[in-house]
């Protein structure tokens, strides 16, 4: 796998290690939970997606440049069932379906088990507003139950579903759920830390 100077320099290290890594975002947030040894594992991992495009020495400032079509990444094996794969990528890699290492690092970091509640549910609500209006409306909760269960339920069941949401999530009548509402419903599912998660 190579020493850490050779692939990172120690500033680079540092500066994954220790959260000051930023990424596109409705607010900049520092994303990154990884030791120096779990940083250079994922360099590994990313590097395995394209060895002949990913260098091992990732020194150079032209080497952070190295993008990597989305598709690659939504093919891992630790995200080729999730139904959300597209999505996720989606808003790791800001829309553009190419994935630098800083992005993936973003993605790995937001689902590790170090990650904060408050990460996870900011990633969380992100990824279900695939209308990217910053709420969760009634086609983003139809889009989010039709990848949940594969579109075994009929539209009956999926306006039942989306109905008792919104009566249990929504809290000021305005027929969608904010970050703020998603937030309060999230705190309150013992689930939820577990299920957001990707071993690295």
């Amino acid at each position: 796998m190579g020493n850490q100077q050779t692939t990172f320099s120690q500033d680079q290290l540092d500066r994954y290690q220790f959260g000051r890594i930023n990424i596109i975002s409705y607010t900049s947030q520092d994303c990154t939970y990884f030791t120096a040894s779990e940083i250079l594992r994922l360099h590994k991992k990313f590097r395995q997606l394209s060895p002949e495009l990913v260098p091992t020495d990732m020194t150079g400032n032209e080497c952070m440049d190295v993008l990597l079509p989305a598709s690659l990444v939504e093919g891992m094996p630790e995200l080729k069932d999730n139904p959300f794969a597209d999505r996720i990528v989606q808003v790791f890699s800001d829309g553009t379906s190419l994935v630098n290492f800083e992005n993936f690092l973003c993605m790995f970091s937001a689902f590790s088990e170090q990650a904060p509640c408050e990460v996870k549910a900011f990633y969380a609500f992100r990824i279900y507003d695939a209308d990217e209006d910053q709420f969760l409306n009634e086609n983003d909760l139809v889009w989010t139950l039709q990848r949940l269960t594969g579109g075994h339920l009929n539209k009956e069941e999926i306006d039942l579903v989306v109905k008792k949401v919104l009566e249990e999530a929504e809290m000021d009548d305005d027929a969608r759920i904010s970050f703020m509402e998603f937030e309060h419903v999230i705190y309150r599912s013992p689930d939820f830390l577990s299920t957001f998660h990707i071993r690295i």
